[in-house]
């Protein structure tokens, strides 16, 4: 089964509890966390992972699109991150941003910004439970996918299992029925969708048919 994360960003952040509801049937939930730094917009912070902590029983995926995520990562852990999902491309140091993460029994990831090679988490690879390959510029949703991430994938998964791994890989931009199946074909099996499922008449629905790929 793929797994699902409907992404927050686009749902009604004037009813957010009342429209994460609608995806309690998801397998976690995409929580983007944006500076205006590391790239050119400002979505939520803490409060707002505490508060959905309390309110949903769901898994919280957060992905910290932040420069500085060592100097957060504590403070993100302790409202609730299940997953803290950081970028390569930002200024912290990755090992020791996986040692706090690791320290608070999380699972931890990297993402790969879209010109990012993977080969820049190859030495990581052994340490980290997840890859997300951004397939659209971080930053902003509605974004059409690139196709051209689909090789990413297929090279992580080949990387990860050169290594005896079997991570999680996850795809996050321009996710729908037609481009899940591209990535879950080239090896992704956790799908990040937004407009997708929160713009649908029926979310549940929508996340069903994702899983279902």
């Amino acid at each position: 089964m793929i797994k699902v994360s409907p992404s927050i960003l686009s749902a009604d952040f004037a009813n957010l509890i009342h429209d994460i509801k609608k995806v309690e049937n998801a397998d976690m939930l995409h929580i983007d966390v944006m500076d205006g730094h590391f790239v050119p917009n400002i979505s939520i912070g803490v409060p707002v992972v505490q508060a959905i902590k309390k309110a949903s029983h769901l898994f919280l995926d957060v992905h910290l699109m932040i420069s500085d995520p060592l100097f957060y990562a504590e403070a993100f852990l302790n409202a609730g991150a299940d997953l803290f999902c950081f970028h390569i491309e930002s200024d912290s140091d990755a090992q020791k941003v996986i040692d706090v993460v690791k320290k608070h029994g999380k699972k931890v990831g990297i993402a790969l910004k879209p010109k990012t090679s993977p080969s820049a988490i190859a030495h990581l690879i052994n340490q980290i439970d997840m890859v997300l390959i951004m397939t659209v510029e971080p930053g902003f949703g509605g974004q059409a996918f690139m196709e051209d991430m689909l090789p990413k994938i297929q090279e992580v998964k080949c990387m990860a299992a050169e290594k005896g791994r079997s991570i999680d890989i996850q795809v996050d931009g321009g996710i729908n029925e037609t481009t899940g199946k591209l990535c879950v074909d080239a090896g992704s099996n956790i799908l990040v969708a937004g407009s997708f499922v929160f713009q649908a008449k029926n979310p549940s629905e929508m996340v069903t048919k994702l899983q279902k790929l």
